[in-house]
């Protein structure tokens, strides 16, 4: 994962419409679906949803009534303040970030506004090493299942099932999966990096 570059600040249209787009976006990712996929079920453009979904235009009471049709939620999840439903993630409904990776990457972070943070459960296999990285930004990771050996700085352990650490990104760090079984990892992570990757891709 590669931090993107700042984009310059968008005048806010007010707190409503900001966390209007916030949830138009987070609910089409959560769906796995482009904006040209969305777009075709609801019957709009990509470019008005790409502008919505950045709080550049706010949509009509008819495109609502479609996106939620697309969306399927009610119509209240874009006027309402957050429900149980948008800030709890349950264990079967994980949402899987779709990345050309043989490791499961799972989004257990929620449709904040200003979202400051990644939580993401991982599934590493057998054999598969994390190439060594650096960022700004601090990392903390604990093992959940199995046994994976890490470095940071000068640093170097192995990590089993409650284990931890948390660490200053910007040290060289790496992981690897010497194992035969797969390690479950969970993984909290400043700032997100990967709301900013899929804001990049649309």
């Amino acid at each position: 994962m590669t931090m993107v570059a700042k984009r310059k600040t968008k005048p806010r249209l007010g707190k409503l419409h900001f966390g209007m787009g916030a949830r138009i976006q987070h609910r089409r990712k959560q769906l796995g679906l482009t904006l040209s996929e969305l777009g075709a079920r609801a019957g709009l453009s990509a470019p008005f949803l790409s502008q919505a979904e950045r709080n550049q235009t706010v949509p009509s009471i008819m495109s609502l009534m479609a996106l939620a049709k697309a969306l399927k939620v009610d119509l209240q999840y874009f006027l309402e303040s957050p429900t149980e439903r948008s800030i709890v993630c349950r264990a079967k409904e994980r949402p899987r970030i779709r990345i050309n990776s043989p490791v499961a990457f799972y989004d257990l972070s929620s449709s904040l506004i200003h979202r400051m943070m990644d939580a993401i459960l991982m599934e590493i296999p057998p054999g598969h090493a994390f190439p060594t990285d650096q960022r700004d930004g601090e990392e903390f990771v604990m093992v959940l299942k199995g046994r994976i050996h890490a470095r940071v700085g000068e640093i170097e352990t192995v990590l089993g099932p409650g284990d931890s650490m948390h660490f200053n990104s910007q040290l060289a760090h790496s992981s690897r999966n010497e194992t035969r079984s797969t390690v479950t990892l969970l993984y909290v992570g400043t700032p997100s990096v990967i709301g900013e990757e899929r804001r990049a891709d649309d």
